[in-house]
């Protein structure tokens, strides 16, 4: 019985040794950095520098937020999330998204004077409705 303990324990160290030696030589590899060493700032901004393309000359405008005429707007609602537009005094809706555990029951894509989408959940309703201001930007005029 003392053998056999001994034999595993001998196996169990030359395994680990072997496992630790294999690690060793392929490490630096492994862990993405030449010869295991460690990446200055310089060196992390320089990687990400060439990873990322540059940012655009024209400032990509915020969909939850309608700065100029015709621009989308998302509207947050607990039910889900609308994007819509204007354009000549008819909203559009661009999107819409159910919150988790709702769905969407009825949707109308066509561009008119105020569009609406419900979603719901088990007995609860929530339905949006947009309708464009004097400024041809959407408003979110109610909510249930």
């Amino acid at each position: 019985m003392k053998r056999l303990f001994l034999a595993w324990v001998v196996a169990a160290l030359v395994a680990t040794g072997a496992g630790i030696a294999v690690l060793g030589l392929l490490g630096g590899s492994l862990g993405g950095t030449a010869a295991g060493r460690t990446m200055s700032d310089a060196d992390v901004r320089a990687a990400l520098a060439a990873a990322t393309p540059p940012p655009s000359a024209q400032p990509r405008p915020s969909p939850s937020k309608a700065t100029a005429a015709g621009q989308a707007k998302a509207f947050r609602t607990p039910g889900g999330t609308v994007v819509a537009a204007c354009d000549a005094g008819l909203v559009k809706l661009r999107s819409w998204s159910p919150a988790q555990g709702y769905t969407t029951d009825d949707v109308d894509t066509e561009s008119r004077e105020k569009v609406t989408v419900e979603f719901e959940s088990g007995e609860r309703d929530v339905e949006v409705e947009i309708r464009c201001d004097g400024q041809d930007r959407p408003v979110m005029t109610s909510r249930r």
